[in-house]
Protein backbone atom coordinates (compact mmCIF):
# COMPACT_ATOMS: atom_id res chain seq x y z
CA UNK A 1 0.00 0.00 0.00
CA UNK A 2 3.11 2.36 0.98
CA UNK A 3 4.42 1.59 -2.50
CA UNK A 4 1.31 2.26 -4.33
CA UNK A 5 1.01 5.65 -2.64
CA UNK A 6 5.17 6.64 -2.80
CA UNK A 7 4.04 5.42 -7.04
CA UNK A 8 0.72 8.26 -7.05
CA UNK A 9 2.75 11.12 -5.38
CA UNK A 10 5.79 10.25 -7.71
CA UNK A 11 3.32 10.41 -10.60
CA UNK A 12 4.08 13.95 -12.71
CA UNK A 13 0.66 14.77 -12.75
CA UNK A 14 0.23 14.60 -9.06
CA UNK A 15 3.13 16.65 -8.13
CA UNK A 16 1.89 19.08 -10.94
CA UNK A 17 -1.02 19.19 -9.46
CA UNK A 18 0.18 19.66 -5.50
CA UNK A 19 2.58 22.48 -6.98
CA UNK A 20 -0.80 24.24 -8.31
CA UNK A 21 -2.37 23.74 -4.77
CA UNK A 22 0.55 25.64 -2.79
CA UNK A 23 1.11 28.39 -5.25
CA UNK A 24 -2.63 29.14 -4.83
CA UNK A 25 -2.44 29.01 -1.19
CA UNK A 26 0.96 31.36 -0.99
CA UNK A 27 -1.09 33.60 -3.14
CA UNK A 28 -3.89 33.82 -1.12
CA UNK A 29 -1.10 34.92 1.72
CA UNK A 30 0.24 37.83 -0.48
CA UNK A 31 -1.53 40.86 -0.93
CA UNK A 32 -3.67 41.02 -4.56
CA UNK A 33 -2.64 43.25 -6.70
CA UNK A 34 -3.60 44.26 -10.53
CA UNK A 35 -0.77 42.96 -11.55
CA UNK A 36 -0.87 39.24 -9.80
CA UNK A 37 -4.33 39.23 -10.61
CA UNK A 38 -2.97 39.04 -14.53
CA UNK A 39 -0.36 36.84 -14.03
CA UNK A 40 -2.79 34.19 -11.90
CA UNK A 41 -5.39 34.34 -14.92
CA UNK A 42 -2.52 33.49 -17.29
CA UNK A 43 -1.06 30.25 -15.19
CA UNK A 44 -4.89 28.77 -14.94
CA UNK A 45 -5.33 29.37 -18.65
CA UNK A 46 -1.92 27.48 -19.49
CA UNK A 47 -2.75 24.89 -16.95
CA UNK A 48 -5.86 24.15 -18.46
CA UNK A 49 -4.85 24.11 -22.11
CA UNK A 50 -1.83 21.54 -20.97
CA UNK A 51 -4.90 19.08 -19.31
CA UNK A 52 -6.78 19.65 -22.50
CA UNK A 53 -3.92 18.64 -24.50
CA UNK A 54 -2.55 15.50 -22.22
CA UNK A 55 -6.51 14.19 -22.53
CA UNK A 56 -7.31 14.86 -25.84
CA UNK A 57 -7.99 12.25 -28.22
CA UNK A 58 -5.46 11.61 -30.80
CA UNK A 59 -6.60 12.14 -34.22
CA UNK A 60 -8.60 9.81 -37.16
CA UNK A 61 -5.75 8.52 -39.64
CA UNK A 62 -7.06 10.53 -43.01
CA UNK A 63 -8.32 8.36 -45.63
CA UNK A 64 -6.53 10.64 -48.53
CA UNK A 65 -3.12 11.93 -48.11
CA UNK A 66 -2.57 15.48 -47.93
CA UNK A 67 -1.57 17.71 -50.99
CA UNK A 68 2.18 18.25 -51.47
CA UNK A 69 3.12 21.49 -51.08
CA UNK A 70 3.47 24.15 -53.86
CA UNK A 71 6.19 22.94 -56.58
CA UNK A 72 7.94 25.59 -56.23
CA UNK A 73 8.12 25.14 -52.63
CA UNK A 74 9.96 21.99 -52.87
CA UNK A 75 12.98 20.47 -52.77
CA UNK A 76 15.02 19.78 -55.57
CA UNK A 77 15.29 16.24 -54.75
CA UNK A 78 11.52 15.28 -53.82
CA UNK A 79 9.96 17.72 -56.74
CA UNK A 80 12.66 15.21 -58.79
CA UNK A 81 11.06 12.18 -57.25
CA UNK A 82 7.51 13.14 -58.02
CA UNK A 83 8.02 14.15 -61.55
CA UNK A 84 9.92 10.42 -61.75
CA UNK A 85 7.02 8.73 -60.19
CA UNK A 86 3.98 10.88 -62.40
CA UNK A 87 2.39 8.87 -64.86
CA UNK A 88 3.25 8.99 -68.23
CA UNK A 89 -0.34 9.21 -69.39
CA UNK A 90 -0.70 12.69 -67.20
CA UNK A 91 2.44 13.89 -69.07
CA UNK A 92 1.24 13.25 -72.73
CA UNK A 93 -2.18 14.82 -71.74
CA UNK A 94 -0.06 18.15 -70.65
CA UNK A 95 1.29 18.06 -73.83
CA UNK A 96 -1.31 17.55 -75.97
CA UNK A 97 -3.73 20.18 -74.40
CA UNK A 98 -4.23 22.62 -76.99
CA UNK A 99 -5.89 25.44 -75.63
CA UNK A 100 -6.12 28.59 -76.99
CA UNK A 101 -5.38 32.69 -75.96
CA UNK A 102 -6.23 35.69 -76.87
CA UNK A 103 -3.05 37.47 -78.11
CA UNK A 104 -3.20 41.08 -79.40
CA UNK A 105 -1.75 41.75 -83.31
CA UNK A 106 -2.00 44.59 -85.30
CA UNK A 107 -5.52 43.82 -86.84
CA UNK A 108 -7.22 43.38 -83.23
CA UNK A 109 -7.36 40.56 -80.84
CA UNK A 110 -7.89 36.84 -82.29
CA UNK A 111 -7.64 33.85 -80.61
CA UNK A 112 -4.27 32.20 -81.53
CA UNK A 113 -3.53 28.40 -80.78
CA UNK A 114 -1.07 28.06 -77.86
CA UNK A 115 1.40 25.32 -80.05
CA UNK A 116 4.72 25.24 -80.69
CA UNK A 117 4.89 24.11 -84.34
CA UNK A 118 7.48 21.07 -84.29
CA UNK A 119 9.69 22.44 -81.80
CA UNK A 120 10.57 25.35 -83.31
CA UNK A 121 8.23 28.05 -84.53
CA UNK A 122 5.94 29.52 -81.51
CA UNK A 123 2.55 31.08 -83.18
CA UNK A 124 1.95 35.28 -82.84
CA UNK A 125 -0.47 36.02 -84.39
CA UNK A 126 -3.21 35.32 -86.72
CA UNK A 127 -2.36 37.01 -90.41
CA UNK A 128 -5.99 35.48 -92.75
CA UNK A 129 -7.44 32.81 -93.92
CA UNK A 130 -6.26 30.85 -96.98
CA UNK A 131 -8.49 28.43 -99.72
CA UNK A 132 -8.17 25.61 -96.72
CA UNK A 133 -6.82 26.63 -92.93
CA UNK A 134 -5.98 30.00 -91.47
CA UNK A 135 -2.67 31.72 -91.62
CA UNK A 136 -0.74 32.65 -88.63
CA UNK A 137 2.77 34.04 -88.26
CA UNK A 138 5.04 32.98 -85.72
CA UNK A 139 8.60 33.27 -84.62
CA UNK A 140 11.73 30.61 -84.70
CA UNK A 141 12.46 30.01 -80.74
CA UNK A 142 16.41 29.72 -81.88
CA UNK A 143 17.06 32.65 -84.20
CA UNK A 144 14.00 34.72 -83.80
CA UNK A 145 13.23 34.35 -87.33
CA UNK A 146 9.90 35.30 -88.47
CA UNK A 147 7.58 32.70 -90.95
CA UNK A 148 4.42 31.62 -91.79
CA UNK A 149 2.21 29.20 -90.23
CA UNK A 150 -1.08 27.16 -92.10
CA UNK A 151 -3.11 25.30 -89.92
CA UNK A 152 -6.00 23.03 -90.63
CA UNK A 153 -8.00 20.73 -88.50
CA UNK A 154 -6.96 17.08 -88.57
CA UNK A 155 -10.33 16.20 -88.19
CA UNK A 156 -11.90 17.26 -91.63
CA UNK A 157 -13.69 15.39 -94.13
CA UNK A 158 -11.08 16.03 -96.91
CA UNK A 159 -7.61 17.63 -95.58
CA UNK A 160 -6.03 19.73 -98.36
CA UNK A 161 -2.80 20.96 -96.68
CA UNK A 162 -1.07 17.54 -97.55
CA UNK A 163 -1.58 18.10 -100.77
CA UNK A 164 -0.58 22.01 -100.35
CA UNK A 165 2.52 21.09 -98.94
CA UNK A 166 3.35 17.96 -101.16
CA UNK A 167 2.60 20.82 -104.46
CA UNK A 168 5.36 23.37 -102.28
CA UNK A 169 7.37 20.43 -101.97
CA UNK A 170 7.07 19.74 -106.29
CA UNK A 171 8.02 23.29 -106.56
CA UNK A 172 11.23 23.64 -104.25
CA UNK A 173 13.47 25.56 -106.00
CA UNK A 174 11.72 27.75 -108.22
CA UNK A 175 12.20 31.67 -108.11
CA UNK A 176 8.85 33.30 -106.64
CA UNK A 177 7.27 30.75 -104.47
CA UNK A 178 7.81 30.53 -100.67
CA UNK A 179 10.12 27.79 -99.32
CA UNK A 180 8.62 25.03 -97.07
CA UNK A 181 9.90 25.06 -93.71
CA UNK A 182 8.13 21.87 -92.08
CA UNK A 183 5.04 19.62 -92.20
CA UNK A 184 3.71 17.32 -89.91
CA UNK A 185 0.41 16.86 -87.28
CA UNK A 186 0.30 19.24 -83.69
CA UNK A 187 -2.54 17.58 -81.99
CA UNK A 188 -5.55 18.26 -84.05
CA UNK A 189 -4.22 20.60 -86.31
CA UNK A 190 -1.90 19.51 -89.65
CA UNK A 191 0.39 22.10 -89.71
CA UNK A 192 2.55 23.59 -92.70
CA UNK A 193 5.80 26.46 -92.37
CA UNK A 194 6.36 28.46 -94.58
CA UNK A 195 8.37 31.68 -95.85
CA UNK A 196 7.35 34.83 -94.11
CA UNK A 197 6.04 37.16 -97.30
CA UNK A 198 4.96 41.15 -97.93
CA UNK A 199 1.49 42.58 -98.65
CA UNK A 200 -0.33 40.90 -101.58
CA UNK A 201 -1.24 42.94 -104.36
CA UNK A 202 -4.44 44.00 -102.61
CA UNK A 203 -3.25 45.10 -100.36
CA UNK A 204 -1.29 47.54 -102.46
CA UNK A 205 -3.69 48.07 -104.82
CA UNK A 206 -5.78 49.83 -102.07
CA UNK A 207 -2.34 51.27 -100.70
CA UNK A 208 -2.00 52.92 -104.16
CA UNK A 209 -5.80 54.19 -104.60
CA UNK A 210 -7.33 51.51 -106.61
CA UNK A 211 -4.96 51.41 -109.49
CA UNK A 212 -1.79 50.91 -110.69
CA UNK A 213 0.43 52.65 -113.48
CA UNK A 214 1.41 50.95 -116.70
CA UNK A 215 4.40 50.75 -115.75
CA UNK A 216 3.94 49.04 -112.19
CA UNK A 217 0.96 46.59 -114.10
CA UNK A 218 3.73 45.42 -116.82
CA UNK A 219 6.54 44.85 -114.67
CA UNK A 220 4.35 42.55 -112.39
CA UNK A 221 2.92 40.96 -115.45
CA UNK A 222 6.13 39.70 -116.32
CA UNK A 223 6.73 37.93 -113.18
CA UNK A 224 3.45 36.60 -112.99
CA UNK A 225 3.80 35.25 -116.33
CA UNK A 226 6.67 33.54 -115.29
CA UNK A 227 5.25 31.88 -112.06
CA UNK A 228 2.31 30.63 -114.03
CA UNK A 229 4.56 28.96 -116.39
CA UNK A 230 6.89 27.40 -113.70
CA UNK A 231 3.41 25.72 -112.11
CA UNK A 232 2.49 24.35 -115.58
CA UNK A 233 6.09 23.21 -116.20
CA UNK A 234 5.35 21.26 -113.21
CA UNK A 235 2.17 19.83 -114.77
CA UNK A 236 -0.05 21.72 -112.23
CA UNK A 237 -2.65 24.31 -112.38
CA UNK A 238 -3.75 26.58 -109.96
CA UNK A 239 -6.97 27.06 -110.54
CA UNK A 240 -7.45 30.52 -108.60
CA UNK A 241 -5.23 33.19 -109.95
CA UNK A 242 -6.26 36.44 -107.97
CA UNK A 243 -4.71 39.13 -106.49
CA UNK A 244 -4.82 38.19 -102.90
CA UNK A 245 -2.23 34.97 -103.95
CA UNK A 246 0.11 36.96 -105.01
CA UNK A 247 2.53 38.77 -102.52
CA UNK A 248 5.79 40.86 -102.47
CA UNK A 249 8.64 39.48 -100.89
CA UNK A 250 10.41 40.51 -97.81
CA UNK A 251 13.87 42.38 -97.21
CA UNK A 252 16.11 41.69 -100.19
CA UNK A 253 13.67 39.89 -101.92
CA UNK A 254 10.80 42.95 -101.79
CA UNK A 255 10.85 43.70 -105.38
CA UNK A 256 10.17 39.81 -106.34
CA UNK A 257 6.22 38.86 -106.62
CA UNK A 258 5.42 35.53 -104.60
CA UNK A 259 3.02 32.55 -105.68
CA UNK A 260 1.13 31.19 -103.26
CA UNK A 261 -1.97 28.65 -101.61
CA UNK A 262 -2.13 25.82 -103.63
CA UNK A 263 -5.17 24.41 -102.42
CA UNK A 264 -7.46 24.62 -105.13
CA UNK A 265 -4.52 23.02 -107.48
CA UNK A 266 -4.43 20.07 -109.67
CA UNK A 267 -2.61 17.96 -111.77
CA UNK A 268 -3.69 18.20 -115.55
CA UNK A 269 -0.93 16.26 -117.15
CA UNK A 270 0.63 12.69 -115.64
CA UNK A 271 4.50 12.27 -117.17
CA UNK A 272 3.87 8.12 -116.29
CA UNK A 273 0.94 7.31 -118.69
CA UNK A 274 1.33 10.79 -120.64
CA UNK A 275 -2.37 11.62 -121.12
CA UNK A 276 -3.66 15.31 -120.13
CA UNK A 277 -6.91 14.96 -118.54
CA UNK A 278 -9.82 14.86 -120.58
CA UNK A 279 -12.28 17.84 -120.88
CA UNK A 280 -15.73 17.73 -119.09
CA UNK A 281 -18.39 20.14 -119.56
CA UNK A 282 -20.48 19.40 -116.52
CA UNK A 283 -18.44 21.28 -113.78
CA UNK A 284 -18.94 23.39 -111.22
CA UNK A 285 -16.69 26.43 -111.02
CA UNK A 286 -13.33 26.16 -109.01
CA UNK A 287 -11.44 29.88 -107.82
CA UNK A 288 -13.10 33.02 -108.14
CA UNK A 289 -15.71 33.96 -109.94
CA UNK A 290 -14.17 37.40 -110.37
CA UNK A 291 -11.09 36.18 -112.05
CA UNK A 292 -12.01 32.58 -113.30
CA UNK A 293 -12.26 32.27 -116.91
CA UNK A 294 -15.83 32.12 -119.30
CA UNK A 295 -14.82 28.19 -119.52
CA UNK A 296 -14.07 27.97 -115.63
CA UNK A 297 -17.97 28.86 -115.03
CA UNK A 298 -18.92 25.57 -116.73
CA UNK A 299 -16.18 23.25 -117.34
CA UNK A 300 -12.89 21.42 -117.00
CA UNK A 301 -9.84 23.80 -116.30
CA UNK A 302 -6.52 23.98 -118.63
CA UNK A 303 -4.06 25.58 -118.99
CA UNK A 304 -5.61 28.49 -121.01
CA UNK A 305 -7.93 28.97 -118.01
CA UNK A 306 -5.21 30.11 -115.48
CA UNK A 307 -3.88 32.46 -118.40
CA UNK A 308 -7.22 34.25 -118.36
CA UNK A 309 -7.16 34.94 -115.31
CA UNK A 310 -4.19 36.61 -115.16
CA UNK A 311 -5.54 39.00 -118.09
CA UNK A 312 -8.53 39.68 -116.02
CA UNK A 313 -6.58 40.29 -113.37
CA UNK A 314 -4.26 42.63 -115.15
CA UNK A 315 -7.31 44.17 -116.15
CA UNK A 316 -7.94 44.79 -112.73
CA UNK A 317 -5.26 46.21 -111.91
CA UNK A 318 -4.91 49.26 -114.92
CA UNK A 319 -8.80 50.08 -113.77
CA UNK A 320 -9.21 49.33 -110.27
CA UNK A 321 -12.59 47.38 -111.24
CA UNK A 322 -14.30 44.89 -113.55
CA UNK A 323 -17.26 45.15 -115.89
CA UNK A 324 -18.77 42.06 -113.54
CA UNK A 325 -17.78 43.12 -110.23
CA UNK A 326 -21.14 44.37 -107.93
CA UNK A 327 -23.71 42.08 -109.07
CA UNK A 328 -26.25 41.24 -107.34
CA UNK A 329 -28.52 38.04 -106.76
CA UNK A 330 -30.32 35.97 -104.67
CA UNK A 331 -28.30 32.71 -104.57
CA UNK A 332 -24.69 32.30 -105.27
CA UNK A 333 -25.33 29.82 -108.24
CA UNK A 334 -27.23 32.73 -109.57
CA UNK A 335 -25.09 35.46 -109.22
CA UNK A 336 -22.05 32.50 -110.74
CA UNK A 337 -24.63 32.41 -113.69
CA UNK A 338 -25.16 36.30 -113.76
CA UNK A 339 -20.87 37.10 -113.92
CA UNK A 340 -20.36 33.78 -116.59
CA UNK A 341 -23.30 35.69 -118.85
CA UNK A 342 -22.01 39.35 -118.26
CA UNK A 343 -18.17 37.83 -119.35
CA UNK A 344 -19.75 36.43 -122.44
CA UNK A 345 -21.62 39.27 -123.44
CA UNK A 346 -18.66 41.83 -122.62
CA UNK A 347 -16.57 41.74 -125.86
CA UNK A 348 -13.18 41.88 -126.01
CA UNK A 349 -12.76 45.62 -127.69
CA UNK A 350 -15.58 47.24 -125.17
CA UNK A 351 -13.24 45.37 -121.87
CA UNK A 352 -9.95 46.29 -123.59
CA UNK A 353 -10.87 49.66 -124.37
CA UNK A 354 -8.37 52.89 -123.97
CA UNK A 355 -5.87 50.53 -123.08
CA UNK A 356 -2.99 49.72 -125.41
CA UNK A 357 -3.57 46.92 -128.04
CA UNK A 358 -1.06 44.70 -126.28
CA UNK A 359 -4.19 43.47 -123.61
CA UNK A 360 -6.75 42.85 -126.60
CA UNK A 361 -3.93 40.61 -128.17
CA UNK A 362 -3.29 38.49 -125.08
CA UNK A 363 -7.13 38.36 -123.90
CA UNK A 364 -8.11 37.17 -127.44
CA UNK A 365 -4.93 34.79 -128.01
CA UNK A 366 -5.79 32.81 -124.54
CA UNK A 367 -9.14 33.02 -125.83
CA UNK A 368 -8.69 31.18 -128.77
CA UNK A 369 -6.42 28.03 -127.19
CA UNK A 370 -7.82 24.72 -127.22
CA UNK A 371 -8.42 22.83 -124.27
CA UNK A 372 -4.81 20.89 -124.06
CA UNK A 373 -2.99 22.93 -126.67
CA UNK A 374 0.22 24.13 -124.86
CA UNK A 375 0.48 27.90 -124.66
CA UNK A 376 3.33 29.96 -125.87
CA UNK A 377 4.55 31.51 -122.87
CA UNK A 378 7.42 33.19 -124.53
CA UNK A 379 5.17 35.43 -126.93
CA UNK A 380 2.88 36.24 -124.11
CA UNK A 381 5.61 37.76 -122.32
CA UNK A 382 6.76 39.48 -124.94
CA UNK A 383 3.76 41.24 -125.67
CA UNK A 384 4.41 42.93 -122.45
CA UNK A 385 7.78 43.38 -122.86
CA UNK A 386 7.55 45.00 -126.22
CA UNK A 387 4.79 47.66 -125.08
CA UNK A 388 7.18 48.72 -122.04
CA UNK A 389 10.23 49.43 -124.40
CA UNK A 390 7.88 51.17 -126.78
CA UNK A 391 6.45 53.63 -124.24
CA UNK A 392 10.43 54.16 -123.28
CA UNK A 393 9.99 52.63 -119.64
CA UNK A 394 12.51 51.71 -117.28
CA UNK A 395 12.56 48.09 -115.66
CA UNK A 396 14.09 49.24 -112.18
CA UNK A 397 11.61 47.69 -109.69
CA UNK A 398 10.23 51.00 -108.65
CA UNK A 399 6.84 49.61 -108.29
CA UNK A 400 4.18 52.42 -107.32
CA UNK A 401 3.94 51.77 -103.81
CA UNK A 402 7.78 52.78 -103.84
CA UNK A 403 7.19 55.76 -105.45
CA UNK A 404 4.42 56.87 -103.19
CA UNK A 405 6.48 56.01 -100.25
CA UNK A 406 9.60 57.71 -101.95
CA UNK A 407 7.09 60.49 -102.60
CA UNK A 408 5.83 60.63 -98.89
CA UNK A 409 9.06 60.32 -97.92
CA UNK A 410 9.97 63.61 -99.98
CA UNK A 411 7.15 65.41 -99.00
CA UNK A 412 7.86 64.83 -95.39
CA UNK A 413 11.41 65.53 -95.75
CA UNK A 414 9.94 68.86 -97.83
CA UNK A 415 7.37 69.69 -94.60
CA UNK A 416 10.10 69.44 -92.22
CA UNK A 417 12.53 71.93 -94.15
CA UNK A 418 9.60 73.91 -94.39
CA UNK A 419 8.71 74.28 -90.83
CA UNK A 420 12.01 74.72 -89.82
CA UNK A 421 12.28 77.59 -92.29
CA UNK A 422 9.01 79.08 -90.64
CA UNK A 423 10.59 78.46 -87.01
CA UNK A 424 13.66 80.45 -88.37
CA UNK A 425 11.79 82.78 -89.68
CA UNK A 426 9.83 83.34 -86.68
CA UNK A 427 13.14 83.50 -84.72
CA UNK A 428 14.33 86.35 -86.45
CA UNK A 429 10.83 88.06 -86.24
CA UNK A 430 10.76 87.63 -82.27
CA UNK A 431 14.28 88.69 -82.23
CA UNK A 432 13.63 91.23 -84.39
CA UNK A 433 10.65 92.38 -82.04
CA UNK A 434 12.56 92.08 -79.00
CA UNK A 435 15.73 94.34 -80.62
CA UNK A 436 12.68 97.14 -81.45
CA UNK A 437 11.83 96.81 -77.91
CA UNK A 438 14.91 96.85 -76.08
CA UNK A 439 15.26 99.99 -78.66
CA UNK A 440 11.79 101.89 -77.73
CA UNK A 441 12.70 101.44 -74.09
CA UNK A 442 15.88 102.78 -74.60
CA UNK A 443 14.99 105.86 -76.39
CA UNK A 444 12.04 106.32 -73.96
CA UNK A 445 14.72 105.90 -70.87
CA UNK A 446 16.75 108.63 -72.65
CA UNK A 447 13.61 110.66 -73.20
CA UNK A 448 13.21 110.25 -69.40
CA UNK A 449 16.95 111.47 -68.47
CA UNK A 450 16.58 114.39 -70.63
CA UNK A 451 12.72 115.47 -69.02
CA UNK A 452 14.14 114.89 -65.84
CA UNK A 453 17.64 116.71 -66.11
CA UNK A 454 15.52 119.85 -67.99
CA UNK A 455 12.86 120.06 -65.50
CA UNK A 456 15.86 119.74 -62.80
CA UNK A 457 17.56 122.61 -64.59
CA UNK A 458 14.42 124.64 -64.56
CA UNK A 459 13.93 124.20 -60.73
CA UNK A 460 17.73 125.27 -60.03
CA UNK A 461 17.09 128.42 -62.19
CA UNK A 462 14.06 129.49 -60.16
CA UNK A 463 15.55 128.75 -56.95
CA UNK A 464 18.24 130.97 -58.12
CA UNK A 465 15.74 133.80 -59.31
CA UNK A 466 14.37 133.46 -55.71
CA UNK A 467 17.44 133.48 -54.19
CA UNK A 468 18.59 136.80 -56.08
CA UNK A 469 15.05 138.65 -55.36
CA UNK A 470 15.21 137.74 -51.29
CA UNK A 471 18.72 139.40 -51.38
CA UNK A 472 17.93 142.80 -53.23
CA UNK A 473 15.14 142.72 -50.77
CA UNK A 474 17.55 142.39 -47.89
CA UNK A 475 19.68 145.50 -49.12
Amino acid sequence: MAQIQDQFHSSPHVREEQQHIQRQAHARRQPRTRHTQQQELFQQSAHQHREHQQHREPPLRESHPREPPPREYQPREQAQRQHQEEPQWKGERRRNSYQTRQRSSKFGSHPVPDIIVGGKYQLISRIGNGSFGELYRAIALQNDERVAVKLESSSVKHPQLPREAKIYSILRGGVGFPQIRHYGTEGVYNVLVLDLLGPTLEDLLNFCERSFSMKTTLMLADQILARVEYVHMNCLLHRDIKPENFLMGLGRQRTRVFMIDFGLAKKFYSPRTQQHISYNEKHDLVGTARYASMHAHYAEQGRRDDLESVGYLLLYFVRGFLPWQGIKADTRLQKYEKIAESKSNTPLTALCAGLPFEFYMYMKYCRTLHFAEQPDYMYLRQLFKVLFRNQNMLYDYLYDWVDMKMHGERERRQQRERQGERDRQRVKEREKTARHVCLCSYHQHKQRQHRQQRHQRERDREREQRLGQFLLSDK
